[in-house]
């Protein structure tokens, strides 16, 4: 059951062999056999190498898109056509064809339920009485261990597995006195950013119900796909379960922003703390450097509540960061809080707030413009300064991002064998059930579970994750993305003027930046810009441009419009390759369509404190 767990990545790009799927034997050994030619000539340069060589900096006008675009081009490529043809066409049982209510809600948000002690209220007890969340309900995602729970990670190839332990969060929630009552759909394995790539199916976003006090209980009614709106992901079912009042506060992951855009589409406060203060141990991994533990709520008490409950060093997760620096990150924040004379009509008196220039888009819809705006004019006016700062690698974050994590999923992703646990779809087991439209026989067992198992998405990104990883593409892609997220560290810390508890060469995967500590006259304590770039898109947009529901009706998708759905990561990723805490706060609706807008605070790691100030001040 370990295994199944977190556990760090190291040396992600040897493991690239252990990944792939019926497509990819043939690029398994021509991995191994170019790998081994590499060692031999000791990685000398050639000719042939550096012109085939496309860097992932090239035409800056576009950054967002062109080099994603051009790495699944080449995959495209170089892969066998009908074999991808057939990964595609083989999704069609993976998920519901028409969205309906959930089992237990109208929106499809929890998967699984257990009854509530009736003993127990949902009334706060006071922390002395040493359960500081006695009463809480509390929903957990699907890609954590709970026992008594069925742990899915919404796929097909987890659809049966049971845990037999508790993640470590999930255990120090229980200690604190919460109630454990339901686990919340999300994306599949966490990749993705809508949540409608589920083997639960979609979510849909309750926002505009509980303005109007609907009832959450499922209706068993057919969802209008062009007027539902989604939920966001990939902890959308958590977002919801919050919104809609069906737990206090839920558990989700942040890889690139998988708490704060689904808190920002539902109008509920999304934090992702720093990077290693809360223990993995027990979350199934996605990108084991970017993987978080984060928390949904209504109110900022709520949030920090429950922070401070999961909030320890943990011994069986390798990334939580030890006591020492824990402590010396709280010296720092306080020294940092100390400069802000707050007093009761300037709460906010000496907070210095930064808008970073690069996260204004051209893909940033106007209708969020306007509550950032009125954001801003209510900081100023309880006290704080606000300037304009610059964050210049930040259009390369996106790129970057997708191609570290696409890499470290492909490892991770590699132990759904169908042997040792999970979905396992043998030759004869094919042979009773038919065969998908579109294969080939016949399969090897090992190819055909995770070809049957997996989603879309995740197929998608295990192929992205294990080419970007072959010995052609290793230093072309992956490096370089590891370069670019030292230099947004560096960013990160050139803009804050509170300094860094721990030292970058100990943030994950960082090349050993240079540690930057800015003066008290220079730089800022918050980082401030909008959570998404629009607010939440219909079911129907969504799933178009997610390309599944169209390749089962025959359609053909551009590639403009399958990527389009990437570019929602866009504000959120930075301060997950930076490692640092983010929150995503929400502040009104849009004028045009009254949908939630939010706007997303980061600062130095381990000091979330500030967070908790500027969100009770707003």
């Amino acid at each position: 059951m370990a295994s199944l767990a977190s556990t760090p990545t190291r040396f992600a790009a040897r493991s690239s062999r252990w990944c792939l799927d019926p497509v990819s034997k043939r690029i398994w050994t021509q991995h191994t056999t170019t790998r081994r030619r590499r060692r031999c000539c000791c990685y000398s340069s050639s000719s042939s190498s550096s012109s085939s060589s496309s860097s992932l900096l090239a035409n800056p006008s576009s950054p967002t898109i062109n080099p994603l675009e051009r790495l699944s081009r080449k995959i495209s490529t170089s892969s066998s056509k009908s074999s991808l043809e057939t990964a595609h066409r083989s999704d069609a049982s993976l998920f519901p064809l028409t969205p309906t209510d959930g089992p237990y809600d109208r929106y499809n948000a929890l998967t699984s339920i257990r009854k509530p002690d009736p003993n127990e209220d949902n009334i706060r007890h006071e922390p002395s009485d040493g359960q500081p969340l006695k009463g809480w309900r509390v929903g957990i995602k699907e890609n954590f261990c709970v026992k008594a729970f069925k742990t899915t990670c919404s796929s097909k190839m987890l659809k049966d597995f049971e845990s037999t332990f508790d993640a470590t969060a999930v255990s120090r929630l229980k200690q604190a006195g919460a109630q454990i009552v339901a686990k919340t759909n999300c994306d599949e394995f966490g990749m993705g950013s809508s949540n409608v790539y589920s083997y639960h199916g979609p979510v849909r976003n309750p926002a505009k119900d509980t303005e109007k006090g609907q009832s959450p209980d499922p209706t068993g009614e057919v969802w209008d796909l062009e007027k539902e709106r989604v939920a966001g992901g990939s902890s959308g079912g958590s977002a919801a379960a919050v919104k809609a009042g069906l737990c206090r506060i839920a558990l989700g992951s942040d890889t690139g922003g998988s708490v704060r855009l689904p808190a920002a589409y539902c109008g509920v406060i999304g934090f992702k703390p720093s990077y290693g203060l809360v223990s993995r141990w027990g979350l199934v991994s996605y990108a084991d450097s970017l993987d978080t533990v984060g928390i949904l709520a209504n109110t900022i008490d709520d949030t920090e509540t429950s922070f401070s409950a999961i909030s320890f060093h943990d011994p069986q997760d390798p990334t939580s960061v030890d006591k020492d620096s824990r402590q010396e990150a709280q010296s720092i924040c306080q020294t940092a809080m100390d400069r802000m004379t707050a007093s009761k009509d300037k709460p906010l008196h000496g907070l210095k707030v930064g808008v970073p220039k690069e996260y204004f888009p051209a893909e940033l819809h106007c209708r969020v413009l306007e509550p950032f705006k009125g954001t801003l004019e209510k900081l100023k006016g309880l006290g704080a300064q606000v300037v304009s700062i610059s964050l210049p690698n930040t259009p390369y974050a996106l790129s970057a991002y997708y191609v570290i994590s696409c890499a470290e999923a492909s490892s991770n992703l590699a132990r759904y064998d169908g042997v040792r646990y999970g979905y396992h779809s043998s030759s004869s087991s094919s042979a009773s059930i038919g065969p998908v439209e579109g294969e080939v026989a016949p399969h090897h067992p090992y190819s055909l579970t995770r070809t049957r198992g997996f989603g879309p998405e995740v197929k998608k990104r295990i192929l992205l994750g294990t080419y970007a990883l072959t010995a052609d593409s290793f230093d072309n892609y992956f490096l370089k993305s590891q370069r670019i997220r030292s230099s947004i560290q560096e960013d990160f810390q050139r803009a804050l003027r509170i300094p860094s508890a721990i030292s970058p060469s100990s943030l994950p995967l960082d090349g050993g930046a240079a540690r930057v500590r800015a003066t008290t006259l220079d730089g800022v304590d918050l980082i401030l810009h909008p959570s998404a770039v629009d607010t939440a898109p219909t079911l129907a947009q969504t799933l178009a441009a997610g390309s599944w529901v169209g390749k089962r009706k025959g359609e053909e998708s551009s590639a403009k419009s399958s990527l389009s759905a990437y570019v929602q990561d866009v504000l959120t990723v930075p301060a997950s390759l930076a490692g640092l805490p983010a929150i995503s706060l929400p502040v009104g609706s849009s004028n045009d369509d009254g949908w939630p807008v939010g706007v997303t605070a980061v600062t130095q790691w381990g000091c979330e404190a500030i967070f908790w100030r500027v969100g009770r001040a707003l």
